[in-house]
């Protein structure tokens, strides 16, 4: 199934505060999970509204997002810094 891949607001204000190279791994990772949802999730967490969220760890992120089926997307959510 082809995706469509969103990008919530705050993500992309998380993305402005780091370095470049950082930025290009993390849409890298993005480019991914859209391509493979299912590949990527290395465990999953509710949000607030009690859905559950994929989350993909990569270079010390957590990417949150969710596959979205019935409109065929896959959502990024949130980042936070992931616990070493």
């Amino acid at each position: 199934m082809k995706y469509r891949l969103l990008v919530a607001v705050e993500v992309i204000e998380f993305l402005e505060g780091l370095s470049q190279p950082a930025r290009e791994r993390l849409w890298r990772r993005f480019r991914q999970i859209l391509n493979n949802p299912e590949q990527f999730s290395d465990y999953t967490a509710m949000d607030s509204n009690g859905r559950t969220l994929d989350v993909n760890v990569h270079a010390g992120i957590a990417i949150h997002y969710w596959e979205d089926l019935p409109d065929r997307h896959v959502k990024i959510l949130e980042l936070q810094n992931a616990d070493r």
